[in-house]
């Protein structure tokens, strides 16, 4: 599978742990790289922003989709290749949705978690076949392996949706892990 455009979930802050920042900055190096487009929340803050600047920085395309009442609040990245308003969250991330093939997980908090959760959802339930990947800085993402680890050994989570999740601390192997990612053959989320 090869990739046009990602769409790229982080935090609006960034973090405590400065390996969190590197990342954004080698995922941005990554894409530039690949010749791969970036689509995001449209924020100019924390690891959005730090991302987004390393990839216009480099010359890349940068697509940004906020709701109208952040971007009025002054967060919204003044230079963008393109930037998407929207009325509402919902909408928010069904266009970057739309506009990506695949998406890229940074550390992040509720939002972020909040993001990754529902496009997980959406491959779950065959909404859409696109690859998520974790970019796994400083072991960030470990607790929600473990948990969805859980989740499967309870009967929650079938094991192959548990699996639907690439996880890296590279950026490098974590897209080579999102191209070569399939879908599951199977839609159920629960095995029987």
């Amino acid at each position: 599978m090869s990739f046009h455009r990602l769409c790229v979930f982080a935090g609006s802050s960034h973090g405590n742990d400065p390996a969190f920042a590197d990342a954004a900055r080698a995922l941005a190096t990554e894409l530039l790289r690949r010749d791969i487009g970036m689509v995001y929340g449209g924020a100019q803050t924390g690891l959005m922003g730090v991302t987004a600047d390393g990839v216009l920085d480099g010359g890349g395309e940068v697509i940004g989709v906020i709701p109208t009442g952040l971007g009025d609040r002054e967060i919204a990245h003044p230079g963008l290749s393109d930037l998407q308003m929207v009325s509402t969250m919902h909408e928010r991330k069904a266009l970057m949705g739309d506009l990506a093939d695949g998406f890229v997980v940074l550390p992040g908090g509720l939002g972020t978690l909040e993001e990754l959760m529902e496009v997980v959802t959406w491959n779950q339930l065959g909404i859409h076949a696109k690859p998520v990947g974790l970019l796994d800085a400083g072991g960030y993402w470990a607790p929600l392996h473990a948990l969805i680890g859980h989740a499967a050994d309870q009967g929650f989570v079938s094991y192959g949706s548990a699996q639907m999740l690439r996880s890296d601390p590279e950026p490098a192997a974590l897209l080579d892990a999102m191209a070569a990612w399939r879908p599951p053959q199977t839609r159920r989320w629960v095995d029987a």
